[in-house]
């Protein structure tokens, strides 16, 4: 086992590294190479490359049949100008680690250092480097490749990073931790007529009008009641900027959120169904799509005791949330396809929040990270 200190430091490099050299949803081609340069050091039974597009599956296998654990983190950034100046800032304009990806992923090769020297006694556990998480595809992507189909794991875990919690605390919650999220577009197509004659043509103008109005009757923003809806309107647009000329079309976007997947159904059905009778009021046609999905992520009771488990093993502070967290993460579609958790990692009281320009991965809990991760997968895979 190499020395306590000499791993953190590694895993500290590494993290500032790819803090260096952040890459968006879909273009992380170098952010997977520098995983696997780093996995070369601690050789998996199994390498598999380009999951889901530029994913990196780890599989760390026992002497003998058992439980296959996976654990998950992602390996994109976002698109914001980092403000802080510290040397390992972005050096890539206008693409920054503002959601701690970048952790997420030091923390996984620690793992999977710990995983090659401390073999599974049985079974197998998967250390996964996914893809676009930030636009919701990655997930699904993953899910759909060739190369998953013949992984099937009896747990999926993950974390993620909390600025405002205490740092090293793990939080925890049964059923819903993240809630679903989805984003409509709406597009209204009029009839385009002079500015001074209105009446010759049909502007959109109202028909937006009344779907903000509308949409704005179904939103329900205490989380603690069965029909927690939030709808949040992004953009719009109407016409163009000739102001002799009464627009003929328009959009308007909205992000929604519930605290269930079941809900999110019902919700998105509704609000389809209110955008084209309100447009077919307004004679006027409507095209609908949804983007940007992200799944409620619904905790297994099971595997959340795991998670509690291997934070008293450790030592650290504990803490089971009552609400979900309103913001959506797609590891959601990881625990609807099979039993599994995603936790929370206390990153300090007073850190930036996420998707802050100033916002930086706190290197002190990489070590907590692997800690958890590497006690739940030995409860799954050294059980007899």
């Amino acid at each position: 086992m190499e020395n306590s200190n000499q791993f953190t430091d590694s895993l500290v490099r590494l993290r500032k590294e790819l803090h260096q050299h952040p890459e968006v949803s879909d273009k992380e081609i170098e952010t997977s190479r520098r995983i696997l340069s780093f996995l070369e050091n601690y050789q998996p039974d199994e390498l598999i490359t380009e999951v889901g597009t530029t994913g990196v599956m780890a599989i760390y296998k026992g002497n003998k049949a058992g439980k296959t654990v996976l654990f998950r983190c992602e390996l994109d950034a976002l698109p914001i100008e980092e403000t802080n100046d510290f040397d390992h800032r972005s050096l890539n304009n206008g693409v920054s680690h503002k959601c701690g990806h970048d952790g997420h992923m030091a923390i996984l090769c620690g793992l999977a250092t710990e995983l090659h020297q401390n073999k599974p006694e049985s079974g197998a556990v998967i250390v996964l480097f996914q893809p676009a998480e930030e636009d919701g595809s990655g997930a699904q992507k993953v899910l759909s490749d060739p190369k998953f189909a013949s992984i099937q794991p009896d747990y999926v875990f993950a974390l993620h990073n909390l600025p405002g919690f205490p740092i090293h605390q793990i939080v925890v919650k049964n059923e819903t931790f993240t809630c679903a999220v989805n984003s409509i577009i709406i597009k209204l197509k009029g009839k385009t007529a002079h500015a001074g004659e209105p009446g010759k043509g049909i502007n959109p103008a109202l028909a937006i009008a009344a779907i903000i109005n509308q949409f704005n009757t179904i939103i329900q923003t205490e989380i603690t009641k069965e029909n927690y809806c939030l709808i949040t309107p992004i953009y719009s647009k109407i016409g163009k900027k000739a102001y002799g000329v009464s627009a003929g079309t328009g959009e308007i976007h909205f992000t929604v959120r519930s605290d269930s997947n079941l809900q999110m159904r019902k919700i998105e059905l509704a609000l389809e169904n209110l955008a084209k009778s309100i447009a077919k009021e307004h004679q006027i046609k409507c095209k609908t799509r949804w983007t940007q999905s992200f799944q409620a992520n619904e905790n297994d009771k099971n595997a959340v005791t795991f998670i509690k488990k291997a934070a008293k093993i450790n030592g650290f502070e504990l803490f089971e949330k009552e609400k979900p967290f309103t913001w959506g993460e797609d590891f959601g579609l990881f625990t609807q396809h099979y039993p599994g958790a995603m936790f929370g990692l206390g990153a300090g009281i007073n850190t930036p929040a996420l998707h802050n320009p100033d916002y930086d991965f706190p290197d002190e809990i990489i070590a907590t990270g692997v800690s958890v991760f590497y006690e739940i997968s030995k409860q799954i895979t050294n059980a007899h």
